[in-house]
């Protein structure tokens, strides 16, 4: 687990930001589920037989209440089962689907890796209510729009359906004869999920069993009328919207709550944690948690991983600075350059006060010195001098002309503007 510092604070704040606006244009509406839910929630949820569940969840179990049963807590692996919960315990679906989005941090035993820890964070999507391809689509488009806001190029969209139970049931008695025919060649993950959860093997990383995953019989022609006319109208909206993609027959997901679409957004420039943002329809799972049967589909993303993916291709992500920084050679001053700075700061700008050290405020030049690292695009200045006459220097730190001009502290709304203004390039 890590902190998370200024600067880099910085371009959280910004991702979050573009997050939240961009759920707004798509009417999303922000949900917040506590990090603590109970461990059968995951367990019922995601699948016994996964590794989110027997490997990787931090579960505990606290302490007997009054009647002397314990409860066994788990902090949250994702954010999908927790906003059914939520859903189904306050009957959100009552008057309809809801599209909703949420943002936090979650958390798996897991070795940590380039772009993963142990506490990470994810932005996530749930429409729930709505059963065609077009939700689908949308929330595929959504996360399509969030690259192109952000800057993000280097990414492709893998998709396949899983269908539905019948049809997975008769893939996978096909899937376990073909495993079972070539069992010397799994490894003991393999072996162990062979009879349990036999799609999951689909999904192993283990280059040494890739030949007899790629020769295992394919869920795709397992599928009947409707599950294919689903896939073939999210592709058709995909298609009309100049979406690429490409059809993976072997993505399954790791969780198992999902049937019919899913899909992952891939990279190849983070090594083997190449999934940058992935989901698909669980329309399942609100059953299986104890409610009213409902459609549902949804997305999430690596923060940590969209932030190293920027980063790895060179994208520029703006650190807000200051619009100016306050310069007070006298402590005097103090008074009406706070009074000043605050009536700015109400106008919109931002400002930076400069504050007192051990040894006092600091000579003029170490004062404009801080003022030039802090980023600001101008200094104030508030000399004794200019305060007599109703003023405050003002002097661009930019522009490399370096001069220093007095604008009157009774026109602050005209200062505010100049302030706020585009800074000038150096």
């Amino acid at each position: 687990m890590n902190d998370i510092l200024p600067p880099e604070s910085a371009r959280w704040e910004w991702l979050e930001s573009i997050v939240r606006e961009l759920m707004a244009r798509y009417a999303f509406r922000n949900i917040r589920t506590p990090i603590l839910e109970h461990t059968q929630l995951f367990v019922r949820g995601i699948g016994e037989v996964t590794d989110i569940v027997e490997k990787e969840m931090y579960s505990f179990e606290d302490r007997s209440d009054k009647h002397g049963q314990a409860e066994h807590l788990t902090m949250r692996p994702e954010g999908t089962a927790a906003v059914v919960r939520a859903v189904i315990e306050n009957n959100l679906l009552y008057d309809g689907g809801k599209r909703l989005f949420y943002m936090g941090p979650m958390f798996r035993r897991e070795k940590p890796q380039r772009g993963r820890y142990r506490q990470f964070h994810q932005v996530g999507v749930e429409a729930l209510g709505f059963a065609g391809p077009e939700t689908d689509a949308e929330v595929i488009l959504l996360a399509a729009s969030l690259w192109k806001a952000i800057g993000l190029t280097d990414v492709r969209l893998e998709l396949n359906s899983l269908g539905q139970p019948a049809e997975r049931a008769q893939h996978r008695a096909q899937l376990i004869a073909h495993f079972e025919k070539h069992a010397d060649k799994l490894d003991e993950d393999g072996r162990r999920r062979l009879h349990s959860n036999p799609l999951r093997v689909l999904d192993t990383k283990n280059p040494a069993m890739l030949e007899v995953v790629e020769s295992a019989p394919r869920l795709l022609d397992f599928l009947g009328a409707e599950s294919l006319a689903h896939f073939d109208g999210l592709k058709a909206i995909l298609d009309a919207n100049g979406v690429a993609y490409s059809i993976n027959p072997r993505l399954v997901r790791g969780l198992d709550y999902y049937n019919l679409t899913v899909f992952e957004f891939v990279t190849d420039r983070l090594g083997s944690q190449g999934t940058v943002c992935a989901g698909g329809r669980y329309d399942d799972l609100i059953v299986q948690i104890g409610g009213k049967p409902a459609p549902a589909v949804g997305w999430a993303l690596g923060v940590e991983r969209v932030l190293e993916l920027l980063k790895e291709q060179g994208a520029e992500v703006p650190v807000p600075a200051p619009h100016a920084y306050a310069v007070v050679p006298d402590a005097a001053a103090m008074p009406l350059a706070l009074r000043t700075l605050q009536q700015l700061r109400e106008l919109g700008v931002r400002v930076q006060m400069h504050a007192s050290g051990p040894d006092g405020l600091g000579s003029f030049k170490s004062q404009f010195k801080k003022a030039d690292a802090s980023g600001a695009a101008f200094a104030l200045v508030f000399g004794a001098d200019e305060l007599a006459r109703g003023e405050v220097g003002l002097k661009s730190l930019r522009d490399g002309k370096g001069e220093q001009i007095a604008r009157p502290l009774a026109e602050l709304a005209a200062l505010a503007s100049h302030l706020q203004s585009p800074a000038p390039k150096d």
